[in-house]
């Protein structure tokens, strides 16, 4: 039991670390969260202060959810396999609730998409690369990024079910989907009425 909640507690506080949040205080004199979709991720990030500096947001959301993994992969010499894999995927989605509620933010901060790539990484690097390139093509083919996180985040359950590391991390991953989706539910309104901002848009934007 002791393992699981020192597991827990490094994932949150790691997820803590809110670059989008940290980088545009120091660096732009901003608070993201009242910029563009008015949360603190690497999407809105890219949305409101570029894309140089959205893809150092993202880097380091990534970082964090692999960083999670890896901590508790040597502390606890864990593999991913049935016996280990659910200690791994209680860092990861710990780490992503860090990053989705950051108690010294009022717990209003990003959505976790970048950090759940990282975890992907970190679990098995051709896992995360599959996930890269699942979110880039989904994102390219349908012009929204919440269409390519939707299609990440089934993935991931997906793979948990087929690999077959356990009921627990299987819940996790169900959870971590559905959690995901709540948080993007005024996105798939936009998608609804035309107004959500599209991949094309953002990319004009960055160019001018």
């Amino acid at each position: 039991m002791k393992e699981f909640i020192i597991s827990a507690v490094i994932g949150y506080l790691l997820g803590n670390i809110q670059a989008a949040y940290i980088l545009g205080k120091l660096i732009k004199k901003v608070d993201i969260r009242t910029m563009g979709q008015g949360n603190a991720g690497a999407s809105n990030a890219v949305e409101s202060l570029g894309w140089k500096f959205g893809a150092l947001v993202a880097f380091i959301d990534v970082l964090k959810g692999a960083a999670s993994i890896f901590l508790v992969k040597l502390l606890f010499d864990v593999e991913l396999n049935s016996e280990g894999a659910f200690i791994l995927y209680l860092a990861g989605y710990t780490a992503i609730l860090g990053h989705i509620y950051p108690f010294y933010m009022n717990f209003k901060g990003g959505k976790g998409t970048a950090t759940l790539i990282g975890i992907l990484l970190g679990l098995n690097p051709i896992y995360g690369l599959i996930g890269i390139l699942l979110i880039a093509s989904t994102t390219l083919l349908t012009d929204y990024i919440v269409l390519g996180t939707a299609a990440l985040t089934t993935y991931v359950v997906v793979l948990t079910y087929l690999k077959d590391f356990g009921p627990g991390p299987l819940v996790l991953s169900i959870l971590g989907a559905f959690l995901s989706m709540s948080l993007h539910l005024k996105n798939y309104r936009r998608i609804k009425l035309g107004t959500e901002t599209r991949l094309s848009q953002v990319l004009r934007r960055n160019k001018k």
